[in-house]
């Protein structure tokens, strides 16, 4: 998504019986919280490409899953690990990474791992990749505190053995695991589509998809008809594709750049997201398209990136946040 566009421009859980097999050191105990029934979701970047560099704790308190970037790909299929960029980030340490992580736990936030962007190359395609991938991320989870991953690979999905990796980690990490998506936009026009696929497998664990409506080009709404990015009609007719195409309000977000800066189009001002929000959940503030009903229930609002919002003065998040957290 994310990482490359924006790089050229310059989308703790209670352990399972089986936990005691993981030998990984394990991270803070802090309790998972509840995603609140509308959040705000904000990738946070591991590494500096113009955009603010910030800690964990520096983190724009409207945020209420922050989902780190990104996971690195090892030599294993499917395996992930975390790196973290110290150097890039002025000497952040992994044990002040950790006690800040704990502390956005501690203080309602959940904290999750996000896998790929947009040169992620993690393959999960066979038996022993989708063990990989969940065994690899729950170490993870348990040694850093994530309450749960992020999946944002956009260079191909299989929907059958990151299903099968997704459960096999859901039932590791036991309750308050978090689930999000970023797919593209491309990824989600058709309940066909391996991504879809791959959300609706996982419906009963999914908190939330934050499809990314940028950096796509025109696409198809609900209605058949065609939508250009940057307008309210793109953000609402395509999230009733996936409101429509069996996924619950609740698991459907609305993901966009923080500034002109973070991705190569389809910025639209925060005042377009917010009208888009209310005309999903209200029917109000609605363009040319109006849904044929309203989903109150929807969950939110996704940015790319906490950082890139911060070098905006943190514009976004202090306009979507509050409007956000005041839907019905």
């Amino acid at each position: 998504m994310l990482a490359v566009v924006v790089l050229a421009a310059a989308g703790i859980a209670v352990p399972a019986a089986n936990a005691t097999e993981e030998s990984a050191p394990r991270g803070t105990s802090v309790a998972p919280a509840a995603v609140p029934a509308h959040a705000v979701t904000g990738y946070w970047q591991n590494f500096n490409n113009g955009a603010t560099v910030q800690t964990l704790a520096e983190v724009q308190d409207q945020y209420d899953i922050i989902a780190v970037s990104f996971a690195d790909a090892t030599s294993t299929p499917g395996e992930v690990s975390f790196n973290l960029d110290s150097a890039g980030l002025g000497g952040y340490t992994v044990e002040q990474f950790k006690a800040d992580l704990a502390a956005k736990k501690a203080d309602g936030k959940s904290v999750i791992l996000s896998i790929g962007g947009e040169k992620g190359a993690v393959a999960v395609n066979d038996d022993a990749s989708a063990g990989a991938f969940a065994d690899s991320a729950y170490r993870l989870m348990q040694e850093y505190g994530f309450d749960g991953v992020d999946i944002d690979l956009e260079n191909g999905l299989n929907s059958t053995y990151m299903t099968q990796a997704l459960k096999s980690l859901s039932v590791k990490a036991g309750s308050g695991f978090v689930l999000t998506m970023a797919p593209q936009t491309i990824d989600m026009q058709s309940t066909s589509n391996e991504y879809f696929k791959t959300a609706l497998n996982v419906k009963d664990m999914l908190t939330v998809v934050n499809m990314q409506y940028y950096n796509s080009g025109s696409m198809l709404g609900c209605d058949g008809k065609v939508y250009s990015q940057g307008s309210v009609d793109f953000l609402t007719a395509l999230a009733c594709i996936q409101l429509e195409g069996g996924l619950d309000p609740s698991q459907v977000g609305i993901g966009v750049p923080a500034s002109t800066r973070g991705a190569g189009s389809g910025y639209v001002e925060p005042s377009v997201v917010n009208n888009a929000l209310d005309c999903l959940t209200q029917g109000t503030n609605c363009g040319s398209f109006k849904p044929s009903k309203t989903y109150p229930g929807l969950r939110g609002a996704m940015t790319w990136s906490t950082n890139w919002d911060a070098a905006a003065g943190s514009a976004w998040s202090n306009a979507v946040g509050p409007h956000v957290h005041s839907l019905p």
